[in-house]
């Protein structure tokens, strides 16, 4: 299954409600969750932040859910 449906789902949300969210429409946003386009990293950060994940772990490059430290170089 996809992270971002499976996250999506553990929160009890509909692809509507996260397209919002990101201020896309519902079908761009099933094509994310179906990985026939490309997620810009400017919404993989508002997807991470709103999670309270990271975006290696939207990613499957990590399986540990917590998001990382805040760096103090911003």
């Amino acid at each position: 299954m996809n992270r971002l449906k499976e996250i999506r789902e553990d929160h009890d949300l509909y692809q509507k409600e996260i397209a919002d969210l990101i201020h896309i429409n519902q079908s761009n946003y099933s094509k994310y969750e179906l990985e026939k386009i490309n997620i810009p990293i400017e919404t993989l950060h508002k997807l991470a932040d709103y999670y309270n994940t990271s975006i290696d772990y939207l990613l499957y490059r990590t399986d540990e859910r917590k998001p990382y430290p805040k760096s103090i170089l911003k």
